[in-house]
């Protein structure tokens, strides 16, 4: 392995999570009278966490929020954390793959309760722990902004240019290529549509994966970033 630590992204990374999240957010925005489809609410709001992602649906449906709309985001996501959610495909067996003593680190939108329950689910806690870091808990700027992966970096005591990041969204992807490290877009996840690799390259991604055995051989060979600071 040419790199000296790993940050991933977790929904539509690790955990199979963002079709069914923005599948029923676009259900649950049609039947409230402002019609969206799965693929819009991936294309709109896939990645985006706290203030920005509420602006993001409120700049969609042209207003505030509807009344119910936090008790139906709350209700469904305690029903995901209940039931789990499936891997995407080959992410148990990759994490599981990595050499021990590989630093590694999951820098996500999402809280670190959901982090690490649905790390539980999958079983793969022990891989990771202590190094969960959720933009709504440890940068003041979440993605796109780099902060999130810098701060991964940072707690790793590794250097972001020693640093791969794999991660699927465009808006996760923005930060990644902005933090310096070496990123690769990960196009596994039932979420990504015919052209997803391009949107990703359009952004500065230089590698891409359509699978996890391919991160793996990008990591072997993929040139990590000169340093810039």
């Amino acid at each position: 392995m040419r790199f000296d630590a790993l940050i991933f992204d977790f929904d539509g990374v690790l955990l199979e999570s963002e079709y069914e999240g923005n599948r029923h957010l676009a259900d649950y925005l049609t039947e409230a009278g402002f019609p969206a489809t799965t693929a819009q609410a991936m294309e709109r709001f896939m990645g985006l966490s706290g203030a920005d992602f509420i602006g993001a649906v409120e700049a969609h449906i042209g207003g505030p929020l509807p009344e119910d709309f936090h008790a139906a985001r709350e209700a469904e996501n305690a029903r995901v954390l209940r039931d789990g959610v499936g891997e995407v495909a080959g992410a148990v067996a990759f994490v599981r793959s990595l050499p021990p003593a590989l630093p590694r680190a999951i820098a996500s939108s999402s809280s670190t309760h959901w982090i690490a329950t649905h790390l539980d689910h999958l079983g793969l806690r022990a891989a990771f722990e202590p190094h969960l870091y959720s933009g709504k808990e440890h940068v003041a700027r979440g993605k796109p902004a780099p902060d999130l992966y810098l701060h991964a970096a940072a707690q790793l005591g590794v250097p972001i240019e020693r640093c791969a990041i794999i991660e699927d969204s465009p808006v996760g992807a923005t930060g990644a290529v902005a933090s310096g490290a070496t990123v690769i877009g990960l196009c596994a996840g039932s979420h990504c549509p015919p052209d997803h690799a391009e949107r990703l390259r359009a952004l500065g991604v230089a590698h891409i994966a359509a699978d996890f055995e391919e991160v793996a051989r990008l990591l072997e060979r993929a040139p990590m970033q000169e340093a810039v600071r």
